[in-house]
């Protein structure tokens, strides 16, 4: 018989685990996995790994985040008949749960398992503890696919796409604003720019049957001197969301070349941050089986994740996990019961078969 997993869920809810935070649910982790027989455990910072070396011809990594985004009134779990509500319970504490079962009760995998549980996924990439992990012992994430416990509501979310965060900064000149004519007023200039955003038309590329969608977003804007002043300088700083069939490169190139009609010689337009995008790698054996053992549904992944970081380094890797993904950084955020037991009967088939 299995463990109640929404209470499973629930308990790992009430463990607070912040961005930046997650030294007591890592402690937590640690503890369980240590328990487990056959297991070889380590800790790197707040980041905990689990392996089996059981001389299986292939590694599956199974990973997922432990930190959260701050509260917005959810701080603790509640249980409402077969839903779990609580910060974290679908982004991704409900994966978690069901990693931390498995790695207990199935003591012979047909595969060797590693467990990945890491800090600082909801923050920059740069104080990610999956780097800090790579950079400390690449050692332990060496795997031929992996598969990351995100909220995908039970689907195989494919690759992803790339996220670039890119600066415009819009030169004018400086004037007296009872005399405006005699300069140039480098908010105004933002306008034509603001259209050309909003009149953006998003590529819609099918990669391997999935069907992504760019996106192009304004996300901030800086501007003004004085209330008696023209502005000569205005900033604005734009997200564009870009599909893996384009490298980063191609993928600045083509953002760069949309805003070209508006920027003068001195404007300047640079990217501030970059994750890249990652190819579906669905050829993979082990990612075929689990999609047909289980009949799941196949999407792009529009938003960005950490599979790229496996698709750089060679490594296959999905998105698969319980929960809604619209509902996650929300004080809406639950999960189901029967999401959470069908997460686990999809991953408990992909260790134990044949």
């Amino acid at each position: 018989m299995t463990s109640d997993l929404l209470a499973k869920t629930a308990e790992l809810i009430d463990v607070a685990s912040v961005s930046y935070q997650e030294g007591a649910i890592a402690d937590l982790i640690e503890a369980r996995l240590r328990a487990v027989p056959g297991l070889t455990v380590d800790r790197v910072g707040d980041n905990v790994v689990a392996r089996t070396d059981l001389g299986r011809p292939r590694r599956v990594l199974i990973g997922g985040h432990s930190d959260t985004v701050p509260p917005n009134n959810n701080a603790v779990a509640r249980i409402d008949g077969d839903v779990v509500w609580g910060l974290g319970a679908a982004d991704m504490k409900a994966a978690l749960a069901v990693m931390l079962e498995l790695a207990a009760s199935v003591a012979e995998p047909s595969v060797d398992v590693t467990w990945l549980f890491y800090a600082r996924e909801e923050v920059r990439i740069a104080d990610s503890g999956l780097r800090e992990l790579f950079d400390a012992r690449p050692d332990l994430l060496a795997a031929d696919v992996a598969l990351l416990g995100e909220p995908t509501g039970g689907a195989v979310e494919a690759g992803c796409q790339g996220s670039m965060r890119a600066v415009v900064t819009l030169i004018g000149a400086r004037a007296h604003t009872a005399r405006p004519w005699m300069g140039v007023n480098a908010i105004h200039r933002l306008g034509s720019l603001l259209r050309l955003v909003e009149g953006y038309e998003p590529r819609m590329p099918v990669i391997d049957g999935c069907q992504y969608r760019e996106s192009l977003q304004a996300v901030a804007v800086k501007g003004g001197v004085a209330g008696n002043v023209v502005p000569d300088r205005a900033e604005i700083t734009l997200g564009y969301r870009y599909a893996p069939d384009q490298d980063g490169a191609a993928a600045k190139a083509a953002l760069r070349e949309l805003l070209v009609p508006v920027l003068g010689d001195d404007d300047h337009f640079e990217v501030a941050e970059h994750a890249p995008a990652a190819l579906p790698g669905l050829g993979h054996p082990v990612l075929q089986r689990l999609i047909r053992d289980n009949n799941l549904e196949i999407k792009a992944k529009l938003g960005w994740t950490d599979v790229a970081f496996f698709a750089e380094r060679g490594i296959p890797a999905a998105n698969c996990g319980p929960g809604d993904s619209t509902l996650a950084h929300t004080a809406q955020e639950r999960v189901d019961r029967a999401a959470v037991e069908s997460y686990r009967r999809c991953l408990e088939r992909l260790l134990t078969a044949d």
